[in-house]
């Protein structure tokens, strides 16, 4: 009798987690469908929709027959308003024909960068906590990620001497991502000079996903990283049009970096998604260059602005025993720091969620440093907010 046998799948997925955020919300419409009253609070997707000037130009594109096959490294336009975009806002010049390519949204540019400079062995520094994507795509793409811890007191930036000892002899580059998922901190010009010194130093490649360079606080500023003096021949800049534009669905991201790398990432992307599509191309070129939308991006702005003092003012308001903020200095994230619970925060994310109907994202699914910790979204409608905030509030209340 003939038995049979199941083929081996890849080891380097069957060891990996799904990815908890995106999970959660898949549970999240699961339980909405059956009719459960759930409040949101867990994803990092604008509640705004994707400007109608924007729209228009994708729809205008596909009539005029901008549904084929088109230049693998992006439309000449796309790629040209995206150096106008980095040499005008971020004050560094790429040159559109051969340090530029368009991608599948950021994780799609993570991919094809981590292809492009990763060989067997090889290990990147990635702050402790992260989003998650960081690590994952290092296991799926044969790398290994060193996580490297912070603390809420040092505004969750990894210290150098945290830096300088999780580099090894097969560390090829580092992460950075500012401002920050999960927790809205942003890194200082000083804090750059000093990581620039460093990657000089062992001679790493830093990558530098700015997917929030626009959601900024105050008198925050967003400094990019290939901007500083020397940077720019290892920096892999990592930015889509998801956050700042609410184009999340439309998948457009890119990646900006030296010649002889994007060269190779192309390779992976030609292979992997042959292009992006033109009309979706057509619409980001006008995003990214019309002044109107310019105006319309920072009006979201200024609304996650409101959001965030509409929260902090909410918990100051209300006596509650068991939960602190982190402020965000960007990004259009609270990380709440919980750890006066008891229940470990995977426990307490589903506590909320089945005793209070709010769904926030447990912090130790973005690492060692964010146990304790929960991450609740401001990219959501202002009733919502204040109704999860108060119910979060009440169950705090309840349970002292």
């Amino acid at each position: 009798m003939c038995t049979y046998r199941r083929p081996k799948l890849n080891i380097q997925l069957t060891h990996l987690q799904e990815s908890a955020t995106i999970k959660l919300a898949d549970r999240v419409r699961h339980l909405q469908s059956r009719g459960r009253d759930i409040i949101g609070l867990q994803t990092g997707d604008p509640d705004f929709i994707t400007p109608q000037p924007i729209i228009d130009v994708a729809c205008s594109s596909m009539k005029q027959g901008m549904t084929h096959y088109s230049y693998s490294r992006g439309l000449p336009e796309l790629r040209q308003a995206i150096a106008d975009k980095l040499l005008q806002v971020n004050g560094v010049k790429y040159d559109p024909d051969c340090e530029i390519l368009v991608t599948c949204g950021a994780v799609h540019a993570y991919y094809c960068a981590l292809k492009a400079i990763l060989n067997s062995g090889d290990n990147i520094l990635v702050p402790d906590p992260a989003w998650m994507t960081h690590v994952n795509m290092l296991s799926i793409t044969g790398g290994q990620a060193i996580r490297v811890p912070s603390t809420i007191e040092n505004k969750f930036r990894p210290t150098f001497f945290e830096w300088e000892r999780a580099i090894t002899p097969q560390t090829i580059g580092l992460v950075i991502n500012s401002p920050n998922n999960p927790t809205g901190s942003i890194v200082t010009e000083a804090y750059l000079n000093d990581l620039h010194h460093l990657a000089q130093v062992n001679d790493l490649y830093v990558i530098s996903d700015e997917v929030y360079e626009n959601i900024i606080y105050n008198d925050n500023k967003h400094l990019c990283f290939a901007s500083l003096k020397g940077a720019k021949e290892r920096t892999i800049l990592i930015n889509s049009l998801s956050k700042t534009y609410a184009m999340t669905g439309w998948r457009v991201g890119y990646l900006a970096a030296p010649a002889h790398i994007i060269n190779e990432a192309l390779k992976v992307s030609q292979n992997s998604i042959t292009n992006l599509p033109p009309f979706i191309q057509c619409a980001a070129a006008f995003a990214l260059s019309d002044d109107c939308i310019a105006h319309t991006a920072q009006q979201m702005v200024n609304v996650y602005a409101r959001r965030r003092a509409m929260v902090m003012e909410l918990f100051q308001k209300n006596d509650q025993p068991l939960f602190n903020l982190f402020v965000p200095q960007g990004a259009f994230y609270f990380f709440i720091d919980a750890r006066k619970v008891a229940q470990t925060s995977t426990q307490l994310a589903n506590i909320l969620l089945e005793e209070a109907s709010v769904a926030l994202v447990p912090g130790s699914v973005f690492g060692h440093c964010g146990a304790g910790f929960l991450r609740m979204t401001i990219a959501a409608s202002d009733e919502n907010i204040e109704k999860g905030v108060k119910a979060i509030i009440q169950w705090s209340q309840n349970h002292e």
